[in-house]
């Protein structure tokens, strides 16, 4: 291969160029602007200056330019070391305001930390924590807007990566199908290959087909392919590691999609126990401190949703009295943690007996046993309120695992592996696997059972309160509730 002939992606560089920059002008704006309105506000906003009046003569605006300026570049490399200029960040804006805060505090320790040296000039301790709060929000704002016309220019087939697939089975054709879909992830799947030099006979297209896995040196050459997202099974890595041998020398990223298996031996651990090396393989999802700090959420939460919706409440109920027979909550026996069980209360968006003649059954798009209003309910998520009850008592969370009928507990135990994990928790009104789009019959319950396991072993009040702002959007935005 001539190095000094090899092509590239010209559309992808310029924008992977273009974005980092993007977040490097913002930020740097970001900050000084919050320099500059923090010593604005300590020493001309009159609410502030009448609560904290300050004494003497006002220091001059230019020494809190210069120090600004002189802490920018520490600000900026702080943010480097957590890779925040890389283009593709494309993070839920809600985790990128808790980073940027975490950040911001270690830059504004520097700045402290420089003025304790440097006594010559009167820096306000007001200002610094007003450039704290006003940088935090400023910076998240600009790197919003960036993040917004980063996923445009994707959106319009700008700046995406040619890539190919790695393996044609369930998960190749999963990939294909959302990032077809959803172009802001920022790749373009032209193709892929596969062992067999013959016909496909999996579920991608045999148009799609390029060639095998010995041809991505290739195919990489000649198609100017970025990237290759490997849908390998764990049983057949040696077939990935001949392909990145063979593409030894060229500029392209492999990217391995982990199958079922190493998902959830992804949480093992070395931990010492005097002396002796023991490796954690399944560890208690939550100590005693974690449990008393998310029943205090969950109860006080839920306590401020019911206090708000009350008037709703009140509505609902009345709409369900008067628009069909029958009582106006549902109640159904579900299991929770570890096997207990509950009645959990729902608005009744079905008929009375609506499992009389079928069963026990899940609820289906366009089911007939929908009351006048119940589809509607169902479909924003309303039947759900009641259940903040639920939490209020203590049987439930606001966020878990949706709880489930032990008649499809016993059906599924057996047949999908994991399957009692999700019992480890208490379950709760909203989950993880909800958020992305796994709800409904028409969903994989495979793919719930690895986001339900995932929520478990990285649980946080901060990962609560993101999936708890993704359910607001869900409730109105979801193409699967029904």
């Amino acid at each position: 291969m001539n190095y000094i002939d090899q092509k590239f992606n010209k559309n992808s560089q310029r924008t992977e160029f273009l974005i980092p920059l993007l977040n490097i002008i913002s930020d740097s704006l970001a900050i000084i602007s919050a320099f500059v309105l923090s010593y604005w506000i300590r020493f001309y906003f009159t609410p502030i200056v009448n609560i904290l009046p300050f004494k003497g003569e006002i220091p001059p605006l230019r020494g809190y330019i210069i120090l600004a300026l002189i802490v920018l570049p520490v600000w900026l490399l702080i943010f480097q070391s957590r890779k925040m200029f890389r283009p593709k960040r494309l993070v839920f804006i809600f985790d990128e305001f808790f980073l940027i805060g975490r950040l911001v505090t270690f830059g504004i320790i520097f700045s402290f930390g420089l003025i304790f040296f440097y006594r010559v000039f009167p820096y306000s301790r007001v200002v610094f924590v007003l450039v704290w709060i006003i940088s935090i929000v400023l910076i998240t704002i600009g790197r919003y807007f960036v993040l917004k016309y980063e996923k445009t220019l994707y959106n319009r087939g700008k700046g995406l990566k040619d890539t190919i697939l790695a393996g044609n089975n369930q998960t190749a054709f999963d990939i294909f199908k959302q990032f077809k879909e959803h172009k802001y992830a920022g790749f373009n799947i032209i193709g892929f290959v596969e062992e067999n030099p013959g016909p496909s006979n999996g579920l991608l297209p045999d148009a799609m087909k390029l060639g095998t896995y010995n041809d991505v040196v290739e195919l990489v050459q000649k198609l100017n392919v970025e990237t290759v997202l490997v849908t390998i099974p764990s049983s057949e890595h040696e077939k990935l590691f001949e392909m990145m041998k063979l593409s030894e020398g060229e500029n392209v990223e492999f990217l391995m999609v982990p199958d079922f298996l190493e998902v959830i031996t992804s949480s093992v651990r070395v931990q010492e126990i005097d002396g002796i090396p023991f490796l954690k393989i399944k560890s208690i999802p939550m100590n005693i401190w974690n449990r008393i700090l998310k029943r205090a959420f969950d109860f006080s939460f839920a306590f401020t949703v019911m206090f708000i919706t009350s008037p709703l409440f009140i509505l609902l109920s009345l709409i369900v009295k008067f628009t069909s027979k029958g009582p106006v909550f549902y109640k159904q026996e579900r299991l929770s943690m570890t096997g207990k069980k509950f009645d959990m209360i729902k608005f009744r968006s079905m008929v009375v007996d609506a499992e009389k003649n079928t069963g026990a059954v899940y609820v289906k798009k366009g089911d007939s046993r929908y009351t006048p209003i119940g589809e509607i309910l169902r479909k924003y998520s309303l039947d759900e309120l009641p259940q903040f009850l639920n939490v209020l008592k203590g049987d439930m969370s606001i966020v878990g695992p949706r709880p489930e009928r032990e008649y499809f507990i016993n059906l599924f135990k057996g047949k999908i592996p994991k399957y009692l994990e999700r019992h480890r928790v208490k379950c709760g009104i909203t989950g993880w696997a909800q958020v992305n789009g796994l709800r409904g019959s028409d969903s994989s319950i495979e793919k719930r059972i690895e986001y339900d396991i995932y929520y478990i072993e990285h649980w946080s009040i901060i990962f609560d309160l993101k999936i708890i702002i993704k359910t607001i959007k869900e409730m109105f935005f979801s193409k699967a509730a029904f």
